[in-house]
């Protein structure tokens, strides 16, 4: 089925602009997922990459420290995916437990590079390596108690986001 001009941009308007999921902003525009993605992709070939209009819109005016909010907002979902499909199963105890360092580690480190421009989220580097060092200490002492850590680092998580974030 072929899709007006003005559809596709409506889509793009949605993803860029409205911030909007793609399979939302495909929903929003009655456009099929893979049609958006098919369009995604050839904007991207074109010069046009929506990944990074959707960036520089939500930075605008606000400059290094916006940009590293943005940054940590664009991580933090990605986050809590990966921390859905830890929970999903499918992996031993001791796989779980290294995927939860690793995420930690990237988590941690995320946050603390935003630190370097943003003191509140400095603390919140801080709190995020004590995590860190707890998914460690788990997955090496306790790796039968890694999906109870699991449940626990999550919504842990975004009180510390709240908390200091």
């Amino acid at each position: 089925m072929a899709h007006a001009r003005a559809t596709r941009a409506r889509l793009r308007q949605l993803y860029v602009v409205d911030r909007q999921p793609l399979k939302a902003a495909c929903r929003m525009a009655a456009v099929s997922y893979s049609t958006g993605m098919t369009w995604k992709r050839e904007a991207v070939r074109l010069g046009d990459d929506w990944d990074h209009a959707r960036l520089a819109e939500n930075v605008g005016d606000g400059g290094v420290r916006e940009l590293t909010r943005v940054v940590l907002g664009e991580f933090v979902p990605l986050f809590r995916s990966t921390i859905e499909e830890l929970r999903g199963g499918g992996l031993t105890g001791v796989e779980k437990a290294e995927a939860i360092s690793r995420l930690s580690d990237a988590y941690t480190k995320t946050v603390k590079a935003s630190g370097a421009v943003d003191p509140a989220m400095a603390k919140l580097g801080w709190a995020m390596d004590v995590l860190r060092l707890l998914a460690q200490f788990c997955a090496e002492k306790f790796p039968q108690h890694q999906a109870v850590l699991v449940d626990i680092l999550e919504p842990f998580g975004e009180r510390l986001a709240a908390e200091f974030g």
